[in-house]
């Protein structure tokens, strides 16, 4: 059930009426919105009456919510949400542009390809310091000396950085240096792990695994919003379906229906989605045409002697001229791309 105040309702009054919901022995989740406060209640195996609230001082509805999911649709907020990063912030007119190595793999590596994004205009830093990988034997990424880097490597640029927590093990230590922290595809249905950082207020970004639905995805997205962090943007990185010409299936249809299902805003990875670095550009646009607020694009200086996914990296020269195609784009769908003063 989602309780709708009126516009100007007081603090008292919502207090009382989240204090009257766990009362009922449910969960109160408040959720701010441009012209009013919705509270939603969460925790309870069945309907609620909504004459219980209907009177109280505040409120102007009481709504039941028939979607699984209650605090991440349009029900709970009807207007996108913006998730604020600092001095910026995804999912406003502004397109966000995120890029980076797949994982770090040393300073130089890097710090070149730190500073080639942040010359494009990209407000964010990818990479991943912890690395989950199909096969053991892999390269795991650097670990604590990669999240060491990444500090650094904020430091010398000012880039927000986005990077991976795999386990519960290493949240807090990816928690002290991520200005927003990637849940991979491999652990969109660890609901522990999304419990974890709902309980912080860090933004999450959140991938859709790779054979999971829409309404999964939401879901998942909805076990980081019970617990009280509302700052999570979704992420289209592709899914697995029968054609093996590409490394996954960019679902580009899942960005308006999300849009339309959800006030959350959502980004594109295209270099996950097709796999092949001369594809990412085309599927890049795509993404942005179709409505994503942002990019998140891997960039490796040397893409043939990366540990990790090489094939889909561009190169930083690429790299900008993808930047510069999107800028072309932006307004012609009234987005903007940040420009990087010199």
């Amino acid at each position: 059930m989602l309780i709708l105040m009126k516009n100007g309702a007081t603090a008292e009054e919502i207090l009382r009426v989240k204090q009257k919901v766990q009362s009922l022995g449910f969960r109160a989740h408040e959720i701010p919105g441009a012209q009013r406060i919705a509270i939603g209640i969460t925790g309870n195996q069945g309907k609620i009456d909504p004459d219980i609230f209907a009177t109280m001082g505040g409120v102007e509805q009481a709504v039941p919510v028939s979607r699984p999911y209650k605090l991440v649709g349009r029900d709970a907020k009807p207007e996108n949400s913006e998730i604020r990063i600092g001095d910026t912030s995804i999912g406003g007119t502004e397109l966000a542009i995120i890029a980076g190595p797949c994982s770090v793999e040393s300073w130089d590596q890097l710090i070149t390809t730190a500073k080639a994004v942040k010359a494009s205009g990209a407000r964010f830093l990818r990479g991943g310091a912890f690395k989950p990988r199909t096969s053991p034997y892999a390269f795991q990424g650097m670990k604590e000396e990669g999240l060491v880097l990444l500090r650094e490597a904020k430091k010398e640029t000012g880039l927000k950085i986005v990077t991976e927590a795999k386990d519960i093990t290493t949240l807090s230590a990816v928690a002290e240096v991520a200005d927003v922290i990637q849940i991979g595809a491999r652990n969109m249905t660890n609901s522990s792990l999304l419990e974890a950082v709902g309980e912080l207020r860090t933004p999450v970004l959140l991938k859709r695994g790779i054979s999971s639905t829409i309404e999964e995805l939401l879901m998942a997205a909805e076990y980081i919003l019970a617990r009280g962090n509302l700052n999570v943007i979704l992420c289209e990185r592709g899914i697995r379906t029968f054609e093996p010409a590409t490394r996954n299936t960019l679902d580009l249809n899942a960005v308006p229906v999300i849009k339309k299902l959800s006030h959350l805003p959502i980004i594109v990875d295209p270099s996950h989605g097709i796999g092949l670095w001369d594809g990412v550009t085309a599927m890049a646009l795509a993404g942005i045409a179709a409505g994503a607020d942002g990019i998140m694009i891997e960039v490796h200086p040397h893409p043939s002697e990366a540990l990790s996914d090489g094939a889909q990296s561009l190169k930083p020269a690429r790299f900008l001229e993808l930047v510069a195609k999107v800028r072309q784009l932006a307004p012609i769908l009234g987005r903007t791309v940040h420009e990087e003063s010199h």
